[in-house]
């Protein structure tokens, strides 16, 4: 029996993720920090869809987080054919004004765990058919963002790590993917303190819409999401960098 592992599902995106994967009929290992809100979660998908759904909490904020997670795989002997690092958040402000601690944080969730989950499960990933990973970028990832510079910074980071990853697993039957997604109706946006900035302003596609076509196209390296979004990111590529900052510090203003 193999496992879709999704990080962050209590919400958002990745409580997306887990709806759309059960309907489809996989089995799932739903990982997050609120456990009742797994619970339900769980309850509520392996009844509607006759689908095997475990949860696990861990805070992968904190160091040991990855490493826990795989040692209780490892124990159950659960197989996991997929893999979406999912988990992550990100916070509006200067630089010298947010916590260092909040920032280092971010980076430790937003890329290091996603690095250490992702380097401890591939053997086990490697065992199983029709495998893929999908990394939670976003089109920040794609230009620098003053006002939310660690962020911006993480996402970029997540989008090139993705990109080699799939040029190197591609031949072992794994796809591996970038998602990347612009303004998103989630609970991401309040948590970032972002709701009120001109991007969200201009309207947010729906965290439905966006895994409907991550999912997809997820044998794909790179995946945007709207058409905005693609229009963007591609505009961007024809810009000078500084222009494409000053627009980002502008979105977040």
């Amino acid at each position: 029996m193999n496992y879709i592992l999704i990080t962050g599902a209590s919400a958002g995106i990745g409580e997306v993720f887990a709806r759309q994967l059960a309907e489809q009929g996989n089995n799932l290992i739903l990982t997050a920090r609120r456990k009742e809100k797994l619970e339900a979660l769980a309850t509520e998908l392996s009844s509607l869809h006759n689908v095997k759904v475990e949860i696990l909490t861990a805070d992968l904020a904190t160091p040991n987080g990855a490493k826990e997670i795989e040692q209780q795989i490892t124990k159950s002997s659960w197989k996991v054919n997929g893999l979406i690092n999912n988990a992550g958040f990100g916070d509006r402000g200067s630089f010298t004004e947010l916590s260092l601690d909040r920032q280092l944080q971010m980076i430790q969730l937003n890329v290091t765990t996603l690095i250490e989950l992702t380097h401890r499960l591939l053997p086990n990933i490697q065992k199983t058919d029709k495998a893929f990973i999908i990394n939670v970028a976003s089109t920040a990832a794609f230009q620098a963002g003053p006002n939310m510079a660690i962020y911006y910074a993480t996402k970029a980071f997540v989008l090139s790590f993705s990109e080699a990853l799939h040029e190197e697993l591609k031949g072992k039957g794994i796809y591996v993917s970038a998602l990347c997604p612009g303004a998103t109706a989630s609970e991401f946006a309040s948590e970032a303190n972002m709701t009120d900035t001109k991007l969200f302003k201009a309207g947010a596609m729906t965290a439905e819409a966006v895994v409907k076509k991550s999912l997809r196209k997820k044998h794909k390296a790179i995946v945007i999401t709207g058409g905005k979004n693609i229009f963007g990111v591609w505009s961007g590529k024809l810009s000078p960098r500084s222009v494409n900052r000053k627009l980002a510090g502008w979105l977040q203003a």
